[in-house]
């Protein structure tokens, strides 16, 4: 089978996790990504496995979530073409074997290319977005990459550390206490780094790099995929047992992520989550609005007494 990556440069393999780095790609070769396939997607997905958000509304996370409702997917679609909407393919990997088998080929073309590149849990998600629609500030949590396959999108990444990132706010993501949400200034544009992404560009930026999206006046569909390797998982864990510590009124006094504190947050994290508190606790999405191609955001607003989990 043809290679999906094109070759790195020997200087980019230096700057992987270090600096952000454009690829080239041929996704876009596919039939995993026509509107067949993706209305397709949208009708099979597990409901954990799709999110659908629009702009507006009072949701305190800033992201309103949208149900899908009985749409067939053409419509919802529909909506998103003529809309201000963006529709999240989540975990595509463990629930569609097309998308399984790519990750296996992508991933093993990372081996080839990053020797010292040890993942050990990777995903893939499909992104569908209105045209002009934004995605605000926020930050992701594993290792990413973006890969553009249709319409065009700007990119723009912000440094991974004070004042673009708060620590309280990465640890609230951490614990799944918000949706990501960072705080945002108008002035961190100055040093942002804007990457415009065609069909066939991809970009990988430094572990919790803050960004935000804005597209061009077209459909945009991206994959996305996520890796973990162990030094992402130890500061994942070292994150976590500081969000923990903080929530509970301490003070963290390290972000180390070795010795006997780091591991006494391992213990913290693993107790934390297997108590089924996260889930208690955690950011819970209430759907305020449901698909709707005849309404200018592609979604109409529901009746309180409807608000649901999507």
């Amino acid at each position: 089978m043809r290679s999906i990556i094109e070759p790195l440069a020997p200087h980019e393999r230096e700057l992987w996790g270090h600096q952000t780095i454009k690829l080239r790609h041929r996704l876009a070769s596919l039939d995993l990504f026509t509107d067949d396939t993706l209305a397709k997607l949208i009708e099979t997905a597990p409901p954990k496995s799709i999110a659908i958000h629009t702009k507006g509304g009072d949701d305190p996370s800033g992201w309103p979530s949208v149900m899908r409702g009985d749409l067939p997917g053409a419509r919802v679609l529909d909506a998103v073409r003529n809309g201000t909407l963006w529709i999240n393919l989540v975990g595509i990997t463990e629930w569609d074997p097309r998308f399984a088998e790519l990750a296996d080929q992508m991933f093993a073309e990372f081996r080839s290319q990053l020797p010292g590149l040890d993942v050990v849990k990777r995903k893939l998600g499909v992104l569908i977005s209105s045209p002009k629609a934004a995605v605000h500030y926020h930050v992701d949590i594993p290792g990413q990459c973006i890969w553009q396959v249709r319409g065009r999108k700007r990119f723009i990444i912000y440094p991974n550390t004070e004042p673009f990132l708060k620590p309280v706010e990465l640890e609230e993501a951490v614990r799944s206490a918000t949706y990501g949400v960072a705080s945002f200034q108008p002035w961190f544009d100055d040093y942002g780094d804007p990457n415009d992404l065609a069909p066939g560009d991809a970009l990988h930026w430094p572990l919790n790099g803050p960004h935000r999206i804005e597209n061009f006046d077209e459909l945009s569909v991206s994959l996305t995929s996520e890796h973990w390797t162990a030094g992402i998982r130890r500061t994942y864990a070292m994150n976590y047992g500081n969000g923990l510590l903080r929530h509970y009124g301490w003070t963290p006094r390290s972000q180390g992520v070795g010795g006997p504190a780091f591991w006494a947050k391992v213990g913290l994290t693993a107790a934390y989550r297997k108590s089924g508190l996260q889930n208690k606790n955690g950011y819970q999405r209430v759907a305020r609005f449901v698909v709707d191609p005849d309404q200018p955001l592609g979604a109409r607003p529901l009746p309180e007494a409807e608000w649901a989990a999507p």
